[in-house]
């Protein structure tokens, strides 16, 4: 009932506001960017800032693709060393001018309700629950930019944006939503109070925000204030890469000209200096003490197994776990899946393929080592980052994650071809922690050798 009369109080809102902001191509969110270079970053929650982050897509996560499935594997994420849960979209998917079979998950037809095929608002309860049980914290997906066309908001269109001829219009070209308008003060004051129902109703931890950078700034930074009223503790991740939504709405976002970089270098369209030159543009334009979810794979982009291969697509993880900023693992990734191969399950039902454990025994070996590696050693969850040469940069990647106790030095090669030269450290203390060398121990840095697509771990106490 209560949910019913917040629903009923809003659409009335908006009817009174069938004027307001009318006619806009995009949100006002592509006005002009301030200049936050001077200014500090949020400072996120310690949880947050050590968490192990793991995307979720409910409907192939499981052969029952439900919300009961997840909970009852939520202890085998716990022993992967997984922290935080992010659960993608789980309100009723749209079915008018939908994709493929069953809809995408980012076409929303209802922000009040659950999906029916995952189970009930109280299995959703029940998932938070026992997630908290075992350590756990759960996001779950918000999608503010856009709707699905047969949205309950529909019935007011001043929630929506329009043309010069008053119709409503899609962002971009996704022909499957409709864009809001946050130009109509009800727009803001409906969503502020759907996010602050999901986190009274349902004891979340937080929201990972879809394209976050197309909803104006000042709505998520009065978005903030209102839901640390109702629990101070909270994660806001942003689908996006700008950085004055990091100053005062949220605690990360995401490392996409990182990723990118990684990309071109594996598929040697750019050298492997790319990936410290845009680390370094980071550092320039965002806040300070920015943070930022690193990945490799994620529901956007093709499986990271598929695009580079089996062994380069382990060298892109060992990046993301041993960089700064926050890791994602996407799904799957901890067996080697590649279910989806080059087609994200965004618009069909392809469930995760568990068996491939069997088949490609390196990828949980690879995750069984190196997450415990980063909880382990807290340079590598929270300290500088420096860079440091080697005698081919175009190919390998050297770096030193260094805080009061320890330096760690991070060797990986980008390339299918070995590497046998030097890096510019000063190598006596060092010793090697590489998970999956057996030979551990007093190691020869500077004098440095990879396989291709080789990863080498090394730490020196101080």
């Amino acid at each position: 009932m209560k949910t019913r009369l917040m629903r009923w109080a809003v659409l009335l809102c908006g009817v009174l506001a069938l004027t307001v902001g009318a006619v806009a191509p995009r949100n006002a969110a592509a006005q002009a960017r301030r200049d936050v270079r001077a200014l500090n970053a949020r400072t996120p929650a310690p949880w947050v800032r050590d968490g192990v982050l793991y995307e979720l897509n409910v409907r192939t996560f499981s052969p029952e693709g439900t919300f009961n499935a997840v909970t009852a594997r939520l202890p085998e994420l716990q022993k992967l060393g997984v922290t935080i849960v992010w659960l993608m979209p789980i309100h009723p998917l749209g079915q008018v001018k939908k994709k493929g079979t069953v809809g995408s998950p980012y076409a929303v037809r209802d922000y009040m309700d659950v999906n029916p095929a995952y189970g009930t608002k109280d299995d959703l309860k029940r998932l938070v629950r026992e997630a908290h049980r075992v350590g756990l914290k759960v996001i779950i997906d918000i999608v503010a930019n856009h709707t699905s066309w047969d949205n309950v908001l529909m019935k007011t269109p001043a929630y929506y944006r329009r043309d010069a001829a008053g119709q409503i219009v899609s962002p971009y070209d996704w022909t499957d939503v409709a864009a809001l308008n946050y130009a109509n003060p009800a727009t803001r004051t409906y969503m502020h109070g759907m996010l602050q129902y999901w986190l009274k109703e349902f004891d979340l931890d937080g929201f990972r925000c879809d394209v976050a950078g197309e909803v104006p700034t000042d709505f998520w930074e009065e978005a903030r204030t209102k839901l640390e009223q109702v629990k101070p503790d909270i994660v806001m991740l942003a689908e996006s890469h700008e950085p004055e939504l990091l100053t005062n709405a949220f605690d990360l976002d995401y490392g996409w000209p990182g990723y990118h970089a990684l990309k071109d270098a594996i598929l040697g369209v750019r050298s492997a200096r790319a990936v410290r030159e845009e680390w370094e543009a980071e550092r320039r334009n965002y806040p300070n003490g920015a943070l930022h979810m690193r990945i490799s794979d994620n529901h956007d982009e093709k499986r990271a197994i598929t695009f580079f291969g089996e062994r380069a697509a382990l060298a892109a993880s060992a990046l993301v776990f041993t960089m700064d900023g926050v890791p994602l693992l996407y799904n799957g990734m901890e067996v080697g899946d590649a279910t989806e191969s080059f087609a994200p399950a965004l618009f069909e039902t392809m469930p995760v393929w568990w068996a491939m454990k069997e088949r490609r025994p390196e990828f949980p070996k690879f995750y069984e080592g190196i997450i415990p590696l980063r909880r382990a050693h807290s340079a590598l969850r929270r300290g500088t980052t420096t860079w440091v040469k080697n005698t081919d940069e175009d190919r390998v990647i050297t770096f030193v994650r260094s805080d009061a106790t320890e330096d760690v030095l991070v060797a990986i090669n980008l390339s299918n071809r070995g590497f046998a030269g030097t890096v510019e450290v000063a190598g006596a203390a060092y010793s090697e922690i590489t998970p999956w060398v057996t030979a551990a121990g007093p190691a020869a840095v500077p004098a440095l050798t990879l396989e291709p697509w080789g990863v080498r771990i090394f730490r020196k106490a101080k």
